[in-house]
């Protein structure tokens, strides 16, 4: 495990240094730190109120002396109006977003990002050790090291590092969970383990006992990282701004992953109308880096640069209109904060004038010259126009000045109100009044639209009040949702929803091998003489061999296996076989037969074998591990079914390669037809 840690440089009381997780920094100070300490501490006071609420509430149903009943009254109003202090509480760290940002960003707008659930610390020890004991025919001691592997793996995330690899640390952990459901969570058996994750926007505790909270909570904690670590960029730059659309566009596709795969969450932070928001917010966020990726040179003071950058505005502006819509939505807007859909609305407005502003700005600053393309001005400004006023057309406005000029000040009126409507509610947020950024942002905006105005107007002209029509939104970068690669599920034979036989002993005589083997591994034995002495010895139709001699073969294939018997000799060689108590799965198509220590026959895959290869008389045996196995080969394919995960693992397997980002609906779903 130690190719995983790295040192924190913090020494302890002992004198030793501690150590941490790649991808877990449990001791780092910073503001995002502090903040998710601070919501854990939060979650701990709603639980307690809301255990004070429940104890009053049933004494207020079982009581009949009203005496106690106005007690109980009185100390229900204190307990509800600490829970709605708290819930504020919460509700202003969901809106502490200047934590996220990028500590040099002072000229974009803010961007929000999701907090990460918190959970309660779980103690897989000893209901693993029994389940071993019970269910495998075990001593659950000898896997103390990697239970405790694992319930490192779990707390080291509960502090990912706002980067890749802390990615890869919940991914890490995510692709453990259907193994560890395969193994150890048997529907028909409790193993007294309780997962408890607290609700991201409520802190309201959800407690269950089988995985799909925690595997959701997990999903939802990678998709919550990645919205931090797009905040975090560094928007002034290109390379800044692809790592932000990125990672917005992977917060949305994991997001709509979870809102596919678990559809009865009971925590409301994961609900699918919750879900649908959040998708809906990181997506616009993307869009918005898209714009501003777009701006970022510069826009060019020329007709068609300014009509299709209004028009990519107006798409930011749409798709943030939609996200507010939905933000205010019941019972969306008792959960989401107020500075939430506060920030949508500023943006939706914000958009809009930017984009009344360019179409004006067109119109005024750039007159259709004898050296211009007319049919293409008239088409460009068609396409910006869903429909114009009564008596105009496009090219009318292109070609007389005085309609010109009077469309281009309507456009540039339409902004001016925009932007003040931004600013109106942004005044009317009070977590707001900390982000000066933005409101410079703002004000800078409606000054110039008020400067563009001042320049067109005289005061020889009459009040024109002709409306500008609305603008089409358009665009050439749309943000998509971007979905990591998954992977197929373990597979599903040595897994805590089958039951077998302890293993046994069977003894193979040389002269007398008489039966046939099918499967991929674990190979079985599907057609055996009755009359050999196997048979005799207690080998039984149906029978997973596990070992042949010293060598584990859980996870070995015909071939491998057959290899391993042609070595019996004079003595005959010990074999440990299982039997499955509930069903027989389905024999695949490999298969080979014995009969007097030589193979009658082979399926083709089973004559495919590398004679260069060492002689198998030769051959180092390995030391034989345990009747479990997680399911990984080794280098020799004679690892065991269930060793826990390692750190082995994940450091030779890259992420978003062999080792699943998360695991895929079809992991899951086998889980439950085993």
């Amino acid at each position: 495990m130690t190719d995983a840690l790295l040192p924190n440089g913090i020494k302890d009381g002992r004198g030793d240094s501690n150590y941490f997780r790649k991808g877990c920094n449990p001791f780092a100070q910073t503001g995002r730190s502090k903040l998710q300490n601070k919501r854990a501490s939060l979650n701990q006071q709603i639980i307690k109120e809301m255990r004070l609420r429940a104890g009053a509430e049933n004494l207020l149903k079982a009581t009949s002396n009203n005496k106690v009943k106005d007690m109980v009254l009185l100390e229900l109003s204190y307990v509800n109006s600490n829970l709605q202090l708290l819930m504020g509480e919460l509700e202003e760290l969901n809106s502490s977003v200047d934590v996220y940002q990028n500590t040099q960003e002072t000229a974009n707008i803010p961007l929000i990002a999701l907090g990460l659930k918190e959970t309660k610390e779980v103690d897989f020890s000893t209901p693993f050790k029994d389940f071993i004991l019970e269910h495998y025919s075990e001593d659950g001691n000898s896997f103390e090291d990697e239970i405790a592997d694992l319930m490192d793996l779990r707390q080291a995330c509960r502090t990912p590092s706002r980067n890749e690899a802390g990615i890869e640390l919940l991914a890490k952990y995510s692709s453990h969970l259907p193994l560890l459901e395969s193994r150890f969570f048997s529907p028909n058996h409790q193993n007294g383990i309780f997962f408890t994750w607290y609700d991201s926007f409520t802190g309201v505790p959800v407690c269950q006992q089988n995985l799909s909270l925690e595997k959701a909570s997990i999903v939802f904690n990678m998709g919550a990282l990645y919205s931090q670590i797009g905040t975090r960029s560094d928007r002034q730059k290109t390379a800044g701004l692809d790592e932000a659309i990125s990672s917005f566009q992977k917060a949305a596709g994991i997001l709509n992953h979870l809102k596919e795969t678990f559809t009865h969450t009971p925590s409301y932070d994961m609900s699918p109308a919750m879900l649908s928001m959040l998708i809906r917010m990181m997506l616009a966020q993307a869009q918005e880096c898209l714009f501003e990726k777009i701006v970022l040179p510069g826009i060019q003071n020329q007709f068609y640069s300014l009509m299709k950058t209004a028009q990519e505005a107006a798409k930011v502006s749409e798709i943030y209109d939609h996200v507010y819509q939905s933000m205010i939505q019941m019972p969306i807007k008792d959960n989401v904060p107020l500075f939430w859909s506060t920030m949508a609305q500023i943006k939706a407005n914000h958009y809009r004038s930017m984009a009344h502003y360019f179409v004006g700005s067109a119109l005024l600053d750039h007159q259709l010259g004898p050296s211009d393309d007319e049919d293409q001005q008239e088409k460009t400004l068609s396409q910006v126009y869903d429909r114009l006023p009564e008596g105009q057309s496009p090219l009318d406005i292109l070609k007389k000045r005085d309609e010109r000029k009077c469309i281009g000040k309507a456009h540039i009126r339409r902004a001016i109100r925009g932007h003040e409507e931004a600013l109106r509610i942004y005044g009317l947020c009070h977590n707001l009044s900390k982000m000066d950024a933005l409101q410079d942002i703002l004000k800078a905006s409606h000054q110039r639209s008020l400067k563009k105005y001042s320049e067109n107007d005289s005061e020889e002209e009459f009040t024109d009040y002709t409306e500008a029509p609305d603008i089409i939104s358009k665009t050439e970068h749309k943000a998509e949702m971007e979905v990591p690669a998954t992977t197929k599920g373990p597979l599903s034979v040595f897994s805590a929803k089958q039951r077998w036989t302890p293993p046994r002993t069977i003894r193979l005589c040389a002269e007398d091998l008489g039966f046939t083997l099918k499967g991929e591994s674990p190979v079985q034995v599907v057609s055996l003489d009755p009359h050999c002495s196997a048979a005799t010895d207690g080998l039984k139709e149906g029978d997973y061999i596990v070992a042949v001699g010293e060598t584990d073969c859980k996870w070995m294939g015909v071939s491998e296996v057959m290899r391993l018997l042609k070595d019996v000799n004079e003595e005959g060689i010990d074999i440990q076989v299982v039997s499955m108590l509930d069903s027989n799965p389905p024999m695949p198509t490999k298969s080979a037969t014995f009969c007097g220590n030589l193979p009658k026959t082979y399926s083709m895959i089973c004559l495919a074998y590398n004679d260069d290869n060492k002689n198998p008389k030769s051959r180092k045996v390995t030391k034989k591990p345990s009747f479990l196995s997680w399911g990984l080969k080794n280098k020799l394919k004679s690892a065991s079914t269930l060793s826990l995960p390692t750190e082995d693992r994940s450091s030779a397997l890259p992420w978003n390669k062999p080792c699943p980002t998360f695991p895929s609906s079809s992991s899951y779903n086998e889980g439950a037809l085993y």
